[in-house]
């Protein structure tokens, strides 16, 4: 992952990365799930829209949603982007969406899903970081950690990423990048929903292939 932003680690192994290689296709899904955490945890600024407007796009449904997002990021100013932010995630008293495993699951926050998800991280080696107040079944949390447990960047490692996008992602995530995707207040965050909602497919599928 390119930082931390919402999870921490615990325990002996906490300063280090394990040592195993990592396969280039973990690679390059655990930059994915980075990217969603990232933008999913606050609006970006100008530098990573910078760099999101310099995505290649191509003709596959996953290379469309790229390109989808860089004429987006090419289009977005952080002013506008962070009252979408607000007007989509946070509002006054709650945002338009609420990216909450309990929610979509439920029809409420704090409940069985986001439990679910502190057990799996306590058994993960992991934490919810310092400063932190969003509950960690928050859809950016749960990038974060796919995108470290497939980067190798967690000490458990890219073997738990499929138990854990099947328990506490599969059932919920691409509903939640639907609405992103038709939202009111999406702008921007339209390319970010079908981004997500695409990525999430893909991973879905291949969930289902032989290991």
């Amino acid at each position: 992952m390119a930082e931390q932003l919402a999870v921490a680690r615990l325990g002996p192994g906490a300063e280090s990365s394990r040592d195993a290689a990592v396969d280039p296709v973990d690679v390059m899904r655990a930059r994915h799930w980075s990217l969603l955490s990232t933008l999913l945890f606050r609006p970006p600024g100008q530098e990573l829209l910078e760099q999101l407007s310099s995505l290649e796009a191509d003709e596959t449904p996953l290379g469309a949603a790229r390109g989808m997002l860089a004429a987006s990021a090419r289009e977005a100013n952080e002013a506008a982007l962070a009252r979408e932010f607000h007007d989509l995630f946070i509002g006054l008293g709650r945002g338009e969406l609420l990216p909450y495993a309990s929610y979509y699951l439920t029809g409420f926050l704090h409940e069985k899903p986001l439990a679910k998800v502190r057990a799996d991280m306590e058994r993960l080696g992991l934490a919810r970081a310092d400063g932190v107040g969003e509950p960690e079944d928050h859809i950016a949390t749960l990038a974060e950690i796919m995108a470290g447990l497939l980067s190798g960047a967690f000490e458990a490692g890219a073997e738990e990423a499929p138990r854990f996008f099947a328990r506490h992602i599969a059932p919920w995530a691409g509903t939640f990048f639907r609405d992103l995707e038709t939202a009111e207040h999406a702008r921007f965050y339209r390319a970010v929903g079908r981004l997500g909602r695409v990525f999430v497919e893909i991973e879905a599928e291949a969930a289902t292939l032989p290991a």
